[in-house]
């Protein structure tokens, strides 16, 4: 079969035919960084061409090529360009809250990241239900979604007061918006102010993100990102979590994104201690599944998402990626005493065995409190609690035997079960 998307909401269609008029005349402003800069410094009372503002500017160049992308290449729907356009104002702006922020106050620097969790894995192997787990011991914190999105001020340490945060609904509106664009979103990740956030989202600010490849195709930034040194996103992450803790009683961070696997050298030199959670699947399991969320999100913005061409895509970065995983674990750099494998079908069926697992591999104790939290946890999040994720391996052109020769070493290396043929 071939796969089709839902069809969209009839508010969303009347949208990109053009029906609804301060949407279609804002989405077709240009994306022009020095534009995009001048609009974000303007809306936070600043002289538009006071660049100074936005702090260092590695981060102009892929700003410039996510543009080009964006306005050439990506094939937006007005829905698409307006919800890229505001992602972008946003970043800008928050940059210039954070190097503001940090100006004022530069003891936030001094603020001790130490030992952060990261788990990590390709996508769709159990990172979001580890992480969720891992958050729960009152000895750890995991960022939301409105702290990576608006990080500035700290949040209050009164949880009171930071529950009634005006930007967990700012946030979240921003971030359920592709949910609400794109039937079938839900059902494959959900997302809202206060849930657990990827750390892609503090990462953007640097535009040094696999969040702009997700939502688009933009295959200039693209070709650029896939060598671009991620220091300097991983440096501004650092950044954001000292300034989320600065007003906080201070607790490990438990941190998570599949894209590490792409950046762990640089990851590792920022975070110089960080621990790590990998997770495991049948490549077979991995590839149609996440062919199949970076499909929906690229169809809430755009028209054209070529499900094969996404497949084969992952099929080769997940391949490079799990390969360099494991010369990072036999060489040492990525030490064994920091290190937790977990299997997907134990994060799936066990989880608070899993949890246990990764505790004893870290050499980490695991407190009654921590596993009854766990445990209420688990009971309230039961799997396919917005409907089922469905898809099909054959949309991706590929055959088994293609895709486990491809990840043969990986599927060795870590003796992965995988599904017999069909």
């Amino acid at each position: 079969m071939s796969w089709t998307p839902d069809p969209r909401p009839d508010w969303v269609a009347a949208v990109n035919r053009g029906d609804v008029g301060p949407v279609v005349e804002e989405a077709r402003r240009p994306f022009d960084p020095h534009l995009l800069m001048a609009e974000a410094l303007v809306r936070q009372g600043r002289a538009p061409n006071d660049q100074a503002a936005l702090g260092d500017d590695a981060f102009v160049e892929p700003l410039t090529l996510f543009c080009h992308g964006l306005e050439h290449e990506a094939d937006l729907t007005v829905m698409g360009r307006w919800m890229s356009r505001r992602m972008i104002l946003r970043l800008l702006e928050v940059r210039i809250q954070i190097n503001d922020y940090l100006a004022a106050d530069p003891g936030t620097l001094e603020e001790p990241v130490e030992q952060p969790i990261f788990v990590i894995g390709a996508p769709r192997t159990g990172t979001t239900v580890m992480h969720g787990l891992l958050a729960q011991d009152p000895a750890h914190r995991a960022p939301e979604g409105w702290e990576l999105l608006r990080p500035v001020p700290p949040p209050d340490p009164d949880p009171d007061i930071r529950a009634a945060d005006p930007r967990i609904a700012l946030a979240g509106a921003e971030l359920v918006m592709p949910q609400t664009v794109a039937s079938g979103m839900l059902s494959i990740h959900e997302y809202s102010g206060r849930m657990f956030k990827e750390c892609l989202s503090a990462m953007s600010f640097e535009f040094r993100s696999e969040e702009m490849v997700s939502r688009t195709d933009v295959p200039t930034y693209q070709a650029w990102y896939d060598t671009a040194d991620l220091r300097p996103a991983y440096r501004t992450y650092r950044q954001v979590l000292q300034v989320l803790q600065r007003r906080m009683p201070t607790r490990r961070w438990v941190l998570k994104s599949p894209a590490h696997l792409q950046g762990l050298p640089a990851l590792m030199e920022v975070f110089d201690d960080a621990r790590f959670v990998i997770t495991h699947r049948d490549p077979t399991a991995i590839l149609p599944s996440v062919t199949s969320l970076i499909a929906t999100m690229r169809w809430a913005h755009s028209n054209r998402a070529d499900f094969a061409a996404i497949g084969r895509y992952h099929l080769e970065l997940y391949a490079r990626s799990l390969d360099n995983l494991i010369n990072l674990i036999d060489s040492g750099r990525l030490p064994a005493d920091r290190t937790a494998q977990v299997p997907h079908r134990q994060v799936s069926t066990e989880k608070l065995a899993a949890v246990r697992s990764v505790y004893e591999q870290l050499g980490m104790e695991l407190s009654a409190v921590a596993e009854a939290a766990m445990a209420a946890y688990v009971d309230a999040t039961p799997p396919g609690k917005h409907g089922e994720h469905r898809y099909e391996f054959e949309d991706l052109g590929l055959t088994r035997a293609e895709v486990r020769a491809r990840f043969a070493r990986y599927i060795e290396r870590f003796d992965i079960p995988v599904a017999a043929n069909e």
